[in-house]
């Protein structure tokens, strides 16, 4: 290995942004040839090696998946994952930290607006951390780019995390978040009749969640963006097994996920409340759904797009084959992840602005 693979193995090792910046700028068999040498043991041929790069790390420091049995360390844990790779944020115009009065009781939420002067649509953003970690922090460079290349106002909201919260709660601040937005449309500008939902993993599921139970309510969304959304707890489809070690998302994340949030709550795994793929489909809003190739929810977020075109549901369904799970959380080290989550934005506008006309 060259003096260079050396060096950045050390960097690696210690998990700093701009190691992983660099590495990024290099060709691929170079990448390939670091996590070869940092002894990454899992043959996923055309994963990104960028990202086989940062899983060899991890394992080598003897972590794995980012969800523990003990909740408040991995939250910790993941706030400073996200914070070593942070970098410079792209500007958005105008960027306003809100408290919303809910029904449920009061959230903190951050406005982000590219055009403070325009009316524009809105896309309420639900982060995804497995419905346990993450934040306003966490998704804060995912929010800026969709609001700049999806031209629209995102609204992240910082709704409580389980388990200290039930899955019943959590989605009831959801929607009441949402209905908020509905009621203070004038306010904030936003076009009429253009709010969306979103979010990524455990967001994905939120949206869509909350999309079904609004359906028949005047502020039901008008459009979905999942990413990579969790579906489906009942279930277990191929690539849960293909992919549930040595990738970001891991099996042992998705039994302290289940135990957290459902099983600690007595929710059953198929009660749409926790599970959409069981709910009632018909006449939700146009749905756009991104699902990453080398992801245990790859199959559910692929069947979930299925099920919802039999439900006559119009639906754009787009797969990245080189990603894994939280890949627009990369965005800050990764060329190919920030190309991708800029594409995701402009496609989705345009996505919706059709369904809308």
């Amino acid at each position: 290995m060259t003096a260079l693979n050396q060096r950045l193995q050390e960097l690696l090792e210690k998990g700093q942004g701009t190691a992983v910046r660099a590495l990024d700028k290099l060709p691929s068999f170079v990448q390939e040839s670091l996590a070869k040498g940092l002894g990454y043991p899992f043959l996923f041929p055309d994963l990104d090696p960028l990202i086989k790069c940062m899983m060899a790390a991890q394992l080598k420091q003897g972590k794995s998946g980012f969800i523990g049995a003990d909740v408040h360390r991995s939250r910790k844990a993941f706030d400073l994952q996200m914070q070593s790779i942070k970098t410079k944020p792209t500007a958005v115009k105008q960027v306003e930290d809100l408290r919303l009065p809910l029904q449920s009781g009061t959230v903190f939420a951050r406005h982000y607006h590219p055009a403070p002067n325009k009316k524009l649509p809105m896309i309420v953003f639900y982060h995804g951390g497995g419905f346990v970690v993450g934040n306003l922090e966490t998704h804060d460079e995912a929010c800026r780019l969709l609001a700049l290349h999806a031209k629209a106002q995102v609204l992240s909201i910082d709704y409580p995390l389980a388990p200290e919260v039930s899955p019943k709660q959590l989605i009831q601040c959801c929607e009441d978040a949402l209905a908020w937005v509905f009621q203070n449309s004038r306010q904030l500008k936003i076009l009429k009749g253009r709010i969306a939902v979103a979010g990524d993993s455990a967001g994905g599921n939120i949206a869509t969640v909350v999309a079904q139970r609004t359906a028949q309510k005047a502020y039901a969304p008008h459009a979905q963006l999942l990413i990579y959304p969790v579906t489906d707890f009942k279930s277990r489809h191929p690539s849960f097994f293909a992919y549930k070690d040595g990738l970001v998302l891991t099996e042992q994340d998705i039994n302290h996920v289940t135990t957290f949030y459902a099983e600690q709550h007595q929710v059953a795994l198929d009660d749409p409340l926790i599970s959409p793929t069981f709910g009632k489909l018909e006449r939700l809003a146009p749905t756009y759904i991104i699902t990453a190739g080398y992801d245990v929810l790859h199959d559910e977020g692929e069947i979930y797009s299925h099920k919802l075109r039999q439900q006559g549901v119009k639906v754009h369904y787009q797969e990245y084959p080189d990603q894994t799970h939280g890949f627009i959380n990369l965005t800050p080290v990764s060329y190919k992840a920030k190309k991708y989550w800029i594409e995701v934005g402009k496609n989705f506008r345009k996505f919706w602005d059709k369904k809308a006309s």
